[in-house]
């Protein structure tokens, strides 16, 4: 317990609509924990039993959640075209070893309005030929849009994939001003 009474590992969420579709977001005292695409019921349902297995503690819904109402302000200052970096704190405890080095290589490295190739980003991190293992981490990233990963590509021009599907990809890219060529 904390000085207020509280958990230490408390976990907050909130569901919060973007253009592309609702965003279930979830924090701890440590920062913003996860962001989750599509959060429907279901979807928001398998998220929370995840949190609550990994972080210990059933997660709260609490909107209002001083927790939450930083990285609320910024996914919607963002997703207005007002905000093109992310200033939060951020708890990387869903994430270890070579997948939140590429992560956080990511978050600091690309910027809004550019993409990387996953071969160059692994490159970045010292594995060279390692493309395969960055695609591996861009779909164990447990903090999206946030932590860019819809802005890695293919080094040949496509799209590459996506864990929030491809057309929420394509929306992040185009708010942001670049889609790779080919478009398909």
């Amino acid at each position: 317990m904390d000085s207020h009474g509280q958990d230490e590992q408390r976990v907050v969420w909130a569901v919060v609509g973007t253009e592309i579709g609702p965003l279930m977001l979830a924090a701890t005292r440590d920062g913003l924990v996860n962001v989750v695409f599509h959060a429907s019921d279901a979807v928001r349902d398998r998220a929370l039993e995840r949190l609550a297995a990994r972080l210990g503690g059933k997660p709260v819904e609490d909107p209002g959640s001083p927790l939450l109402a930083e990285p609320i302000r910024q996914l919607r200052a963002y997703f207005a075209g007002e905000r093109h970096a992310f200033d939060l704190s951020l708890d990387w405890s869903l994430i270890s070893g070579f997948n939140r080095q590429v992560l956080r290589t990511l978050a600091s490295g690309v910027p809004y309005g550019t993409v990387v190739g996953y071969g160059d980003l692994a490159g970045r991190v010292g594995q060279p030929g390692g493309a395969q293992a960055v695609g591996a981490a861009m779909g164990a990233n447990p903090l999206p849009v946030v932590v860019p990963c819809h802005r890695v590509v293919e080094s040949g021009g496509g799209i590459g994939g996506f864990g929030g599907g491809l057309e929420t990809k394509r929306k992040l890219l185009a708010l942001e001003g670049v889609l790779p060529e080919p478009l398909f």
